[in-house]
């Protein structure tokens, strides 16, 4: 029962950390980074860092508590 109530939890958190992450990297310019005329790059480059610190953020929050 305890490791379904962390899952439920789990993914509110995955999605409330993705949200944010994905609210903060909006304020990086990434643009200057790539190549010229390259929006679509820089949005994937966004989206997956925005996975990528949702998981770090999720994780360490879920051992933290437990």
């Amino acid at each position: 029962m305890r490791t379904e109530n962390i899952m439920k939890y789990k993914s509110l958190i995955y999605a409330l950390t993705f949200f944010l992450s994905m609210f903060a990297l909006s304020g990086v310019n990434f643009d200057k980074f790539m190549k010229r005329n390259k929006p679509i790059e820089a949005r994937v480059i966004v989206f997956i860092l925005a996975f990528a610190a949702s998981y770090l953020v999720t994780n360490f929050i879920v051992d933290f508590i437990s």
